[in-house]
C-alpha cells in the first residue's frame, strides 16, 4: 500500500517470552532478534523486523495456543483499555544502520455483556494474533475506541515505519528493487 516492493523472509531467530523484560521491552528484543537475523542474510538489504504484543496492566498477551487461551484474553480484555506495543527494528548490515522504536496504541474493547466471544472467534483466526483478536477483521464488534495508529493495532505502525524509512534508508528502494538485483540501493526485506 506505500508503494515499497519487498519480500518477507522466515526469520530463524527463536521469540522471546517472559525474562523479566516489560512489554516494551520485549516487543523491541524480538522485532531487533529478527531483523539482525534476516540481516545476516541478506547484508545489502534494509531489513524491517517488528514483533507485536498486546499488553493489560503490564500482563503481555501474545498469540494464544489455542481458542481456550483466545477466550480467557478476550474475556479479561473485554471493557478495558489495553496497550498494543509494536517493536520495530529497521537494519541495513553493509552500511551499519540500526534504527529501532516501539510504537504504542491504546484500545477500548467493548463489554463483557456487548460481546459474544464464541462467535467473534469463530468468524476470525485469533491463534496467529497477538490478544487473540483481529482488528481488520472487527468491523466494531468488539473496539469500541482507538487513541493513536490504527495501523499499529492491525499489525505495523505505518506512520512511523514510512517515517524511519525516509529519514535513515531509503533512496530508490521505492523503486521496485529486489534484494537479489545487483543495483547498489537499499533493497528492503520485512522480517517475520
Amino acid at each position: 500500500m506505500a508503494g515499497i516492493d519487498f519480500q518477507t523472509e522466515i526469520a530463524r531467530a527463536e521469540e522471546l517470552a517472559g525474562g523479566g523484560w516489560t512489554p516494551r521491552e520485549l516487543c523491541l528484543l524480538n522485532a531487533e532478534r529478527k531483523a539482525v537475523e534476516v540481516a545476516s542474510r541478506f547484508p545489502d538489504c534494509v531489513v524491517l523486523g517488528a514483533d507485536t504484543v498486546v499488553s493489560l496492566e503490564g500482563q503481555v498477551f501474545g498469540k494464544p495456543g489455542d481458542f481456550h487461551e483466545a477466550r480467557a484474553m478476550l474475556e479479561r480484555l473485554c471493557g478495558r483499555v489495553h496497550e498494543v506495543l509494536t517493536g520495530v527494528c529497521l537494519v541495513q548490515k553493509c552500511e551499519r544502520k540500526l534504527c529501532r522504536f516501539v510504537e504504542s496504541t491504546r484500545v477500548k474493547f467493548r463489554s463483557r455483556q456487548a460481546v459474544d466471544p464464541e462467535d467473534y472467534l469463530r468468524s476470525i483466526h485469533p491463534l496467529d494474533k497477538a490478544g487473540g483478536y483481529s482488528a481488520q477483521e472487527d468491523r466494531g464488534r468488539l473496539i469500541e475506541c482507538v487513541e493513536g495508529s490504527m495501523s499499529n493495532v492491525i499489525g505495523l505502525p505505518m506512520e512511523r515505519v514510512l517515517a524511519a524509512l525516509n529519514k535513515h534508508f531509503l533512496t530508490k528502494a521505492r523503486e521496485g528493487r529486489h534484494c537479489q538485483s545487483p543495483a547498489p540501493e537499499p533493497r528492503v526485506k520485512s522480517a517475520m
